[in-house]
């Protein structure tokens, strides 16, 4: 009963996931864009909880707590912050429609489950589905890089890309070790905090954020 509930958790937190990949590709909104991850991070911190649970693994608890601090409130303030200092309210139109970046994201993740099906097996009790779903979230993640002009919101996909990996990690090993997950979650926020200092230079150089703004400096 208590595996069944925890099996139910699972899924319930990776659906979430990926529910909100979706949704982030089609929101326009800068706020929309930080709340959303915001609730992908509550989600794996959740599912992260869930599996800490079920392994008696206390790494794995302070891995869930550090990722829902960092990822759910401490990153999404802080561009929060920066946005609002550069009055970005609205993002720019896409360089892809949003009826055809959905339609690409649906067919990442059906990639992600043709790609990840022979190697579902090697997950575990109830993490094993969760393994297409984390390849998905780091696809979709890069398309959201590739598919946005805003150096703000190229962050957000850096973002999503490392929440698909540590959700791999989780799947198929229970975690990876606490000075590399440590590791990783440093690098990840001096990533943003760069690349949002960036933004906000660009902002002041050109008026704008747009990192297409970028091509004009190879002049």
């Amino acid at each position: 009963m208590q595996d069944s509930l925890s099996l139910d958790l699972v899924d319930t937190f990776a659906a979430i996931i990926l529910l909100t990949d979706f949704m982030l590709v089609a929101s326009g909104r800068m706020r929309s864009l930080t709340r959303l991850f915001a609730i992908q991070s509550l989600a794996l911190g959740g599912l992260a909880a869930v599996v800490a649970f079920e392994t008696k693994a206390e790494n794995i608890y302070i891995i869930a707590v550090l990722s829902v601090a960092l990822k759910a409130i401490v990153i999404p303030r802080f561009i929060d912050y920066t946005t609002e200092k550069i009055q970005v309210k609205k993002e720019v139109e896409p360089l892809i429609k949003i009826p055809g970046s959905l339609l690409i994201c649906a067919a990442l993740a059906l990639l992600a489950y043709y790609v990840t099906e022979p190697i579902m097996d090697l997950g575990t009790a109830i993490t094993g589905n969760c393994l297409a779903i984390s390849f998905a979230t780091v696809l979709i993640g890069l398309f959201l890089m590739v598919s946005r002009r805003k150096a703000i919101t190229e962050a957000i996909g850096l973002l999503v890309v490392e929440n698909g990996v540590f959700l791999a990690a989780i799947a198929m090993t229970y975690s990876m070790p606490m000075i590399v997950e440590l590791g990783v979650f440093f690098d990840v926020f001096v990533g943003v905090v760069i690349m949002v200092v960036f933004a906000f230079r660009i902002n002041r150089t050109f008026d704008s954020i747009d990192a297409t703004s970028l091509r004009g400096l190879k002049d």
